[in-house]
């Protein structure tokens, strides 16, 4: 006879609704799988009286939060409803009461880990959280499981899909920033107020969790210095592609051979023959270097409710045969962040002027980044009137000869505008 396990949704929106029709439609198979009868048994909304779908019973619902987190007859909790607080203290009283926990919510993961973590491991239950990085793309499980014992590192992913298709749009129609925003928000990949995906704040919520996972060590979306796309324009992708390049928003972990870790968002060049430089449209893709594994990337749906419910029936499954089992797999993270100085990272650059048409020139820019350091790979120069753009591509430099040569660019009389400083991977 098959164990009954029950579950408790906090939050039924879009993606809520998805999951708890699926679980409802999937009974049987669940059971054939996994041997375990999981059943839906309750959900926590702020409106019950909203209307919902008709394959969910009103009798489902409540407004108690406390009906899914503390009751005696729900076994795992599954949390969708976003945001810190209220939804960290809930989650603390489910581990705290023995339920296992599956949540969707970067946000709360990548700021209130230590804590969860360490309630759960207490508690001897699961906290699984597969859909809070990158939806379907079963990198957390790759992380926490495959590469476990694996000296890690390196991350560079893809990692938010509503940047990834605008640059897409960019690159291959020749849009205008605005005009690729627009259009992903007309079609449903970019929210009215994207400026969470636009700035890099979502993607750095994700990166702390890989992060975390890939290095054992407590990172949080603080630690990420996070830089947008918005300054990209159509042009820089014609000189990119012009030199090999295509240019996608990275996001990127390092651990370092003293123990640090650097933990970046940004737009970048990418070589075309990187795999990376193929991902299209709203997809993801993590790429992750290890001492052993070399280089392997996982790829696919990084959003979106049928991608994210995937994530999350993936988890319930895990954890409700662990809790039939009783046993738990604890979250590998161990060690305190130690995070190497931003100054301290180096990498190529590619550079943008507008500058005054006039003999010396070229030789008065050229001087200051030798002076600090910056080693020229080629210089292109396109002139027009008493005006021309000097485009550079440079070797490796640490961040801070880049900043320290950038300050000084900008004073020169010569030149009349810094406007790009891209890295290249």
């Amino acid at each position: 006879m098959s164990r009954r396990v029950r579950v408790g949704l906090l939050g039924c929106g879009n993606i809520g609704t998805t999951f708890a029709l699926t679980v409802r439609e999937s009974s049987e198979r669940l059971a054939a799988l996994t041997g375990l009868q999981i059943e839906l048994t309750r959900i926590a909304v702020r409106d019950k009286d909203k209307p919902r779908d008709r394959g969910l019973p009103a009798e489902l619902f409540t407004t108690d939060p406390d009906d899914v987190v503390a009751a005696d007859d729900i076994d795992v909790v599954v949390e969708l409803m976003g945001g810190i607080e209220p939804a960290g203290e809930l989650l603390l009283v489910a581990l705290g009461k023995g339920k296992p926990v599956v949540s969707a919510n970067k946000e709360l993961v990548a700021n209130r880990a230590p804590e969860l973590y360490r309630t759960a491991d207490e508690a001897g239950v699961d906290l699984l959280f597969e859909a809070a990085a990158v939806a379907a793309v079963p990198v957390v499980r790759t992380l926490r499981e495959s590469l476990r014992a694996e000296p890690l590192r390196r991350l560079v992913g893809i990692i938010n899909g509503t940047t990834n298709y605008i640059l897409s749009a960019m690159s291959e129609r020749g849009l205008e920033y605005g005009a690729a925003l627009a259009e992903a928000q007309q079609l449903g990949y970019a929210e009215p107020d994207s400026d969470a995906d636009i700035s890099g704040k979502d993607a750095a919520s994700k990166l702390a969790i890989l992060a975390s996972l890939a290095f054992g060590m407590h990172l949080s979306a603080a630690d990420v210095l996070a830089e947008g796309i918005e300054s990209v324009d159509a042009e820089d992708f014609v000189i990119a592609k012009r030199y090999g390049f295509e240019i996608k928003a990275l996001a990127v972990a390092e651990s370092w051979p003293e123990g640090s870790t650097s933990l970046e968002v940004f737009p970048s060049l990418v070589a075309e023959q990187h795999p990376l430089a193929k991902v299209r449209g709203s997809y993801n893709a993590v790429a992750i270097t290890g001492a052993l594994c070399g280089e392997l990337m996982v790829y696919g749906a990084g959003a979106g409710r049928e991608a994210t419910t995937s994530a999350l029936l993936g988890d319930l499954v895990d954890a409700a045969d662990n809790l039939a089992r009783g046993t738990h797999r604890r979250v590998p993270v161990h060690r305190p962040a130690r995070l190497r100085p931003r100054d301290e990272v180096d990498c190529a650059f590619y550079l943008k002027l507008r500058v005054l048409d006039e003999p010396g020139t070229l030789s008065a820019v050229s001087s200051v980044l030798g002076r600090h350091g910056v080693s020229i790979r080629f210089v292109e120069q396109e002139n027009s009137e008493r005006q021309t753009e000097l485009v550079f591509f440079t070797h490796p430099t640490t961040l801070r000869d880049m900043d320290a040569a950038r300050a000084e660019l900008v004073q020169l009389p010569e030149v009349l505008e810094l406007i790009r400083a891209l890295r290249v991977l």
